[in-house]
């Protein structure tokens, strides 16, 4: 750690407002280390597993997928929240199976990202998955989706163009090429 010792706010009242399918969103009455308080609404969010699936060494499978919040279609990684007391791995071997129809033989954990600690406690772990099989895709009632087979060169091109702007998408690709320059 660097800096100061850290000190953490003091939760005065926390309120449930809603609790959704995935997620629950709460408003929490703290109280700052500089004795500022404040009223948050806060995204409690169960975690995510996303997958960077390679189908050889120069290509990747993407999704596009329908996305309503932002009502457009975007580039994604296969990506899912995690059942209760699943772990992150088998989360990512479920979600590959189920959006793309791959399963995969290896995988390497590249790291986790917080995509919106502003307003939400989601932790999405990052997976590279290699050695992809055919399975049978599963898709979840509500996901409309097309799976693609791109270069990763040309995907990394697809950040810079603003065409992937999807934000687990964009870091996974990041920390894979990473992993993948490491290894050469």
């Amino acid at each position: 750690m660097h800096g100061k010792e850290k000190i953490f706010p003091k939760v005065n009242k926390s309120v449930s407002i809603h609790h959704g399918r995935v997620f629950k969103l709460v408003k929490e009455h703290i109280t700052l280390a500089n004795g500022v308080s404040s009223e948050i609404d806060i995204i409690r969010h169960p975690g995510a597993s996303a997958i960077i699936p390679m189908s050889d060494k120069n290509n990747v499978i993407l999704i596009k997928q329908y996305r309503h919040a932002v009502g457009n279609y975007l580039w994604e990684i296969p990506a899912g929240t995690l059942n209760p007391n699943e772990s992150a791995l088998i989360c990512a071997k479920r979600e590959l199976i189920e959006e793309t129809g791959y399963s995969a033989i290896a995988w390497k954990k590249l790291g986790e990202i917080i995509p919106v600690p502003g307003y939400s406690n989601e932790l999405i772990h990052i997976f590279l998955a290699t050695g992809l099989k055919s399975a049978k895709q599963n898709l979840d009632f509500d996901e409309i989706l097309e799976v693609h087979e791109i270069k990763f060169a040309d995907a990394l091109t697809m950040i810079y163009q603003g065409e992937i702007q999807d934000s687990k998408t964009v870091c996974g690709l990041f920390m894979a090429a990473h992993r993948l320059k490491q290894k050469e």
